[in-house]
C-alpha cells in the first residue's frame, strides 16, 4: 500500500511538473538548488537565478543546457529584475511557474541596524518579489494558467531576536500575497506562500549583521534542521496539490500550533529560545 502511495505521489508531482518553464530565484545553493535538481528530474525546463553566475553555469554544465537555463540576476537591482525577466521569458516565450526563493537574512540587534541594511533587506526580500510578480502574472493571466511559489519564513509569522528587519520583510510577504491570491485566483492563478523552519542551509552564514557585512556563523538551529533535499521534497508535493500555506520543516512548526491556539503559552516558551 506504501509503495502504491508513494507511486501516486510521484505521479501528480510528474504531471504537474513535467514540460513546466520554472523559473527559480536564488538557485544557486541552498533550497533553491535543491528544488532546481527536484524539478529537473519531473522534466521541467528549469530557468537558474542567482548572481553567482559561475554557481549557475556549474549547475547547467551537471544537468545539461538542454532544459537549464541560465539568468543572471541581483534582486537588489529593480533594471536586473527587469532584463533577467525578458531573458527568461524569451527561452519558451513562457513562464509557467516561477519559485520566488531568493532572500537574504539578518542577525543583528534592531537599534544597532543600520538604516541601510534594513532597507537592503526589504529590497531584497519584498519588492524583489512584488516585482517579478508583476512581470510574470500578465502572460500567466492571458494563458490561463500560472503559479506564484513564495518562499517566506516561520519568522513572516512571528518575530525573534535579531531579526527585525528579516521578520518585516516576511510578514510583508503574507499581506501582499494574501491579497493578490483573492485576486487573481479566478483566472487561473496560484499563490502559494512557503513558511520554512530550521532546514540545513548555510543562510545564517549569508545573514547581514548590523552594518551591512555577513555574519559568516552558522546558527545550530539551523545546522540541525532538515536538509534542502528533505525541504524540496515537501515543498513540492505542497505546490502540486494547491496548497496556499505551506509549513516545511520538522518539530519547530509546532510553533504554529501551540501559537494558534495558546498564545500566551507560545510568547514565554520564545522568549527562552537561543537568538541563534
Amino acid at each position: 500500500m506504501r509503495n502504491n502511495i508513494n507511486l501516486n505521489v510521484q505521479s501528480l508531482l510528474n504531471q504537474y511538473f513535467h514540460q513546466r518553464v520554472i523559473w527559480v530565484t536564488g538557485a544557486s545553493s541552498g533550497i533553491g538548488l535543491a528544488l532546481v535538481e527536484a524539478l529537473h528530474a519531473m522534466g521541467a525546463l528549469v530557468i537558474v537565478s542567482a548572481r553567482n553566475e559561475e554557481a549557475l553555469t556549474h549547475i547547467q554544465s551537471r544537468l545539461g543546457a538542454a532544459r537549464i537555463h541560465v539568468v543572471v540576476l541581483d534582486l537588489a537591482n529593480s533594471d536586473s529584475i527587469k532584463s533577467g525577466f525578458e531573458k527568461a521569458q524569451a527561452w519558451h516565450n513562457r513562464i509557467d511557474i516561477v519559485f520566488n526563493n531568493g532572500g537574504i537574512s539578518q542577525r543583528s540587534d534592531a537599534l544597532q541596524t543600520d538604516l541601510k541594511v534594513v532597507r537592503q533587506i526589504m529590497e531584497v526580500n519584498f519588492f524583489a518579489n512584488v516585482q517579478i510578480t508583476q512581470l510574470v502574472l500578465p502572460g500567466m493571466i492571458e494563458r490561463g494558467f500560472g503559479h506564484v511559489v513564495v518562499t517566506s519564513s516561520l519568522m513572516g509569522k512571528w518575530g525573534f531576536y535579531l531579526r527585525s528587519a528579516y521578520g518585516a520583510s516576511k510578514h510583508a510577504l503574507h499581506g501582499y500575497y494574501d491579497s493578490v491570491r483573492m485576486e487573481v485566483e479566478q483566472k487561473g492563478i496560484r499563490i502559494t506562500l512557503l513558511t520554512p523552519g530550521f532546514i540545513a542551509t548555510e543562510i545564517s552564514k549569508h545573514a547581514l549583521v548590523a552594518d551591512g557585512s555577513l555574519s559568516g556563523d552558522m546558527d545550530a538551529n539551523q545546522s540541525n534542521g532538515i536538509s534542502a533535499i528533505e525541504c524540496a521534497a515537501q515543498i513540492l508535493k505542497g505546490v502540486a496539490n494547491g496548497s496556499t500555506e505551506l509549513p516545511v520543516g520538522g518539530k519547530e512548526l509546532r510553533g504554529l500550533w501551540v501559537k494558534r491556539f495558546f498564545p500566551s503559552l507560545f510568547e514565554r516558551i520564545l522568549r527562552k529560545q537561543k537568538a541563534r
